[in-house]
């Protein structure tokens, strides 16, 4: 399988990491995932990315989430997990993907949770999905616990450092600052967004806003049709697009430059400038 990008070089300066998108449309079968995944990390690698981000529920996907997903549920030991970090290891790379992960035995729900797996295979850092998706008339809450607020999932690669969010929680900038106040100047958002009327507009409106307000880099990975609307993308830390897909299944390649991100916010010191921090607010 090759990527639908033209490949990209392999960079290794200083400061610089090439980084992939995959889209593709995960089914209810975790083995038959796992070797869609093998083959677009494939095609990452062969176009010279170090670090491959693919969509939320890469394990298991259905258009409307419901108990299903509870008999699939692993932890984080399991076969998929463990699936995903020897295909990181077979080709070098760091890996991140949305998992099913088991909660506590006997408990009916999951955690929507993002692993980040090193090119050894070691599990570097998860997050668990603190933004449920209870709108446009979807409960997602009914299935999925929430992650607590914990400090930031992040890992570095080189000198850049690379932070973690999931779709729904793209609408709520507290979570994204988070990461960039943290010091990732690279935010992966791993997606499953549902297509309808003007979502895709919304997405990629959404994602623009979080890269130019953390002036940070955005990498996106959505599923593609027809249980997601796709336009996975990769985006500067000023809001340009580098780099962007349809609704197919396919790989997009870009470069992440610390040059970059350091003359943008020499010109928009927005980070710097900010009068407020984020707190936790409770649940009544």
């Amino acid at each position: 399988m090759q990527p639908q990008n033209t490949p990209a070089t392999a960079v290794h300066g200083p400061g610089r990491v090439d980084l992939a998108v995959v889209q593709f449309a995960p089914s209810t079968e975790p083995s038959e995932n796992l070797a869609a995944l093998r083959e677009h990390v494939r095609a990452a690698a062969d176009a010279g990315a170090a670090v491959v981000v693919a969509p939320e529920y890469s394990m298991f996907a259905v258009g409307r989430l419901d108990h299903r997903v509870v008999a699939v549920a692993e932890a984080l030991t399991g076969p998929f997990v463990t699936g995903l970090a020897a295909i990181a290891a077979d080709y070098g790379v760091h890996l991140v993907a949305g998992v099913v992960e088991a909660t506590a035995p006997g408990e009916d729900r999951i955690h929507n949770t993002l692993v980040a797996l090193g090119p050894d295979g070691a599990l570097l850092t998860r997050y668990r999905k603190v933004h449920l998706y209870d709108a446009f008339g979807h409960r997602e809450s009914e299935v999925v616990r929430a992650g607590v607020v914990a400090e930031p999932a992040v890992f570095t690669v080189g000198e850049v450092t690379f932070g973690m969010q999931t779709c729904f929680d793209l609408r709520f900038p507290e979570g994204c600052r988070r990461v960039a106040a943290a010091g990732a100047q690279v935010l992966l958002l791993p997606a499953q967004w549902i297509p309808g009327q003007g979502k895709v507009e919304q997405w990629t409106t959404l994602l623009r806003a979080r890269a130019i307000e953390n002036t940070v880099y955005v990498a996106a990975a959505d599923q593609s049709a027809r249980r997601g609307a796709g336009a996975s993308m990769i985006i500067d830390p000023a809001g340009v697009v580098l780099a962007e897909l349809g609704d197919e299944p396919g790989v997009r390649v870009a470069t992440v430059d610390l040059a970059r991100v350091a003359e943008v916010r020499l010109a928009n010191p927005s980070l710097d400038l900010r009068r407020f921090d984020v707190v936790e607010r409770v649940a009544e």
